[in-house]
């Protein structure tokens, strides 16, 4: 299945040559969950903080399903 992804702040330099917020696809078999598309994409765990499915906010053991659209960003800090 195809998902559509957005990484955002840091997190871009997890997919070469992207810039944060443009969107690509990914293939993922049926059944995958927002866990293994981090683990697909080679994201350390500790490095996402929010992950959003079509718009919504979801946990790591969440189901994908075909053309899901998928945003994930790093934890922030501020000072």
């Amino acid at each position: 299945m195809r998902i559509h992804v957005k990484l955002f702040a840091t997190l871009v330099r997890y997919r070469s040559g992207s810039q944060a917020g443009t969107p690509f696809e990914v293939e993922l078999p049926e059944g995958a969950a927002l866990q293994d598309l981090i683990t697909c994409l080679k994201i350390p765990p500790e490095e996402t903080r929010i992950t959003f499915v079509n718009g919504v906010v979801q946990s790591p053991d969440w189901i994908l399903k075909q053309g899901d659209e998928v945003g994930i960003f790093p934890p922030i800090g501020g000072g």
